[in-house]
């Protein structure tokens, strides 16, 4: 894995100036494993079980960065990378390694959420014949689909995902080839999405991202640019005037 890019705040936002942010982070990684598949993009899900942290909803591979992944330094975005190897195989029995990754987005929860995962998002293309092992614990189930259908089935009620999960799937959809897809996040910034929570006048919670109109002041109703999402209950509805995906 070759060095990040120097952070862009001017364009990203300051990830340490999140609006109202107060509860302590835990650090994470996450991985967003893609194959090919009879001419299809096709990414991992796992189903979480029920009574856990996520539970019931689908999520790719990770989980929180573990002591032992900062491997005798204090280098984050290193234990990231020593997290991503290591939660993949875990959860799914697929042994990769750094080199794989390509990191594409970090997400912050917003203030108010009870425990708030700071996490890396690194994507890694996979051998459509790698055997996908979950442990039945806290994974209970696992497949393939291609991110089209993941937000298709969400829309539909069939699926639950959380706002930073939908949001990958859509970055996924913009391109049909895995090369493409891993080529445009080696080439662009990563992007940084500290989370703010609102909801607009029907009481709908909406997830706001820096360079929304509303993301200092809160207000959705202000003119200006747009970079939400909607969490309507028939289907999440993104609304985005600012980054391109």
């Amino acid at each position: 894995m070759s060095t990040p890019p120097p952070y862009r705040k001017d364009i990203l936002g300051d990830p340490d100036k999140q609006p109202g942010a107060s509860t302590p982070l835990v650090p994470a990684a996450t991985v967003v494993m893609l194959r090919t598949r009879d001419h299809n993009v096709e990414v991992l899900m796992l189903q979480k079980t029920t009574g856990i942290a996520f539970g019931g909803m689908w999520v790719f591979p990770g989980g929180k960065i573990d002591p032992e992944d900062f491997a005798g330094n204090d280098n984050i975005f290193e234990a990231a990378c020593n997290a991503a190897v290591r939660e993949t195989r875990e959860e799914t029995g697929v042994a990769l390694n750094k080199d794989d990754f390509t990191w594409f987005s970090h997400w912050t929860p917003p203030p108010s959420s009870p425990r708030r995962f700071s996490t890396w998002f690194f994507v890694a293309e996979t051998d459509f014949r790698d055997r996908i092992i979950v442990d039945g614990g806290e994974i209970l189930d696992h497949r393939w689909v291609t991110p089209g259908d993941a937000l298709r089935k969400q829309a539909a009620g069939e699926i639950e995902l959380a706002p930073p999960t939908w949001v990958t799937l859509y970055q996924l959809s913009q391109r049909d080839r895995v090369d493409r897809i891993i080529r445009h996040f080696e080439n662009s910034q990563p992007l940084h999405f500290a989370t703010r929570l609102e909801r607009n006048p029907e009481g709908t919670p909406v997830a706001v991202w820096f360079g929304d109109a509303a993301y200092e002041n809160g207000d959705l109703e202000a003119a200006g640019a747009r970079h939400r999402l909607v969490l309507e209950k028939d289907g999440f509805r993104f609304e985005n005037t600012v980054v391109d995906y």
